[in-house]
């Protein structure tokens, strides 16, 4: 059995640690330049700096995407950008284009590149077209089956890894080469900047009708024709690896801390049980799909792992997601006399109670008993974003906790 990968999406240095303490064996990250996530906030030169170094020092691993498709204009700062990344020493950068591919050989010889699922690798002799120019690892096309990914597996030499999504959203466009954002907005996909008209509402207008709109579907909503379901594995973990994955990758670089730590520790713990046991990851299936629906989602597919997707991939009703827990926190620092800082994501108040989700997958119920504010003033509630509070719970946690309150 190969060795198994869980790697996961950080959009700040804050979630990059959350990723790492909660069970990320890796985490990809993008600079403020050349990724494909323009909106997330990304990591500055100096949050680079630090999360590469945090990461390190718990054994795990740092990939940095520059996965655009490059026009000229881009070439000359891609060099200056490569050349400052050869001296933080990530552990890969992902990348899509062959033009940034060569750049990235000539200015950091020493650091593995990865393909980007932007290259749309769907066949064998393309991974071989890859590690043959210096590649370490592919990441498979979203359109590939399972039965697919281990017939490349077959035919690829044994050193060179395959990387697949298995979990978060699906793009309309299999492997996101789309023009839809860049036809109606100006803003262009494959240059990071994204608008996703494919969670929008659309209409049909009929030619001898202009300025009047019909529903897809006929009723009041509309439809969402192009708006897919999440994806989720967790169920087929075993048929993942089984098929030569090496490395599981979560989607979401522009993901908030509470869903990192929530799929991070689901996952960790399903790869771990399916390596002690075939029988304890069975028994421990219902666990798996309770603590996965904690997250964010907008339902759930297997993509395009089974087979061909058909009409019951999409979401034709609403584009909204599923949410069952608000973020709270994460426990900064404990004081003298046991109350913990934190900066507040949502409002709460004395007397509530806190879900903490532990690392190792077991979650702790616990009533605020007080708060104080940051002058330690005690206080009610803690109603402003990002309000730094003080909270008591009776007993002591440890810092990095996240903190979430049930709806």
């Amino acid at each position: 059995m190969r060795e198994t990968e869980l790697l996961i999406p950080a959009s700040s240095l804050e979630v990059l640690k959350t990723a790492v303490l909660y069970g990320a064996d890796a985490v990809y990250i993008g600079g403020e330049m050349y990724g494909l996530r323009a909106k997330a906030k990304n990591f500055s030169e100096k949050d680079m700096e630090e999360g590469i170094r945090f990461a390190h020092q718990h054994g795990v691993k740092v990939f940095v995407t520059a996965n655009i498709v490059a026009h000229n204009e881009d070439l000359e700062g891609i060099h200056d950008y490569f050349r400052s990344l050869r001296a933080m020493k990530p552990d890969a950068l992902i990348i899509s284009d062959p033009g940034v591919f060569t750049i990235a050989k000539e200015e950091c010889p020493e650091i593995q590149i990865h393909i980007s699922t932007q290259a749309n690798s769907t066949n064998y002799a393309t991974y071989n077209f890859w590690y043959n120019l210096g590649a370490s690892r592919v990441v498979a096309a979203r359109e590939l089956s399972l039965k697919e990914i281990a017939e490349i597996r077959e035919h690829i030499p044994e050193d060179m890894e395959i990387e697949a999504f298995i979990h978060g959203a699906m793009c309309i466009s299999h492997s996101g080469r789309c023009l839809l954002s860049n036809y109606f907005t100006g803003r262009n996909a494959n240059m990071g900047a994204c608008t996703h008209p494919c969670r929008w509402k659309y209409y049909v207008m009929e030619e001898s009708r202009p300025g009047e709109f019909l529903p897809v579907e006929e009723n009041e909503r509309g439809t969402y024709i192009f708006n897919s379901k999440d994806l989720c594995m967790i169920e087929h973990v075993p048929d993942l690896i089984e098929a030569g994955v090496d490395s599981f990758k979560i989607e979401g670089r522009m993901k908030t801390a509470l869903y990192v730590a929530a799929v991070t520790r689901t996952y960790r713990r399903a790869i771990d049980d399916y390596k002690k046991s075939p029988e304890l990851f069975q028994q421990n299936l219902d666990y798996y799909r309770e603590e996965i629906a904690k997250c964010t989602y907008r339902q759930f597919t297997t993509g395009f792992y089974y087979g061909k997707t058909d009409e019951n991939s999409q979401i034709y009703d609403a584009n909204t997601y599923i949410k069952e827990y608000t973020y709270i926190g994460i426990v900064q620092d404990i004081d003298e006399r046991g109350y913990h800082k934190i900066y507040q994501r949502n409002k709460f108040s004395v007397g509530e109670e806190i879900e903490v989700m532990i690392p190792d997958g077991t979650n702790k119920v616990l009533k605020v008993l007080a708060m104080e504010d940051e002058n330690r003033e005690p206080v009610e509630s803690a109603p402003h974003p990002k309000q730094e509070i003080w909270i008591d719970f009776g007993e002591k946690l440890e810092p990095g906790y996240l903190l979430r309150r049930k709806e």
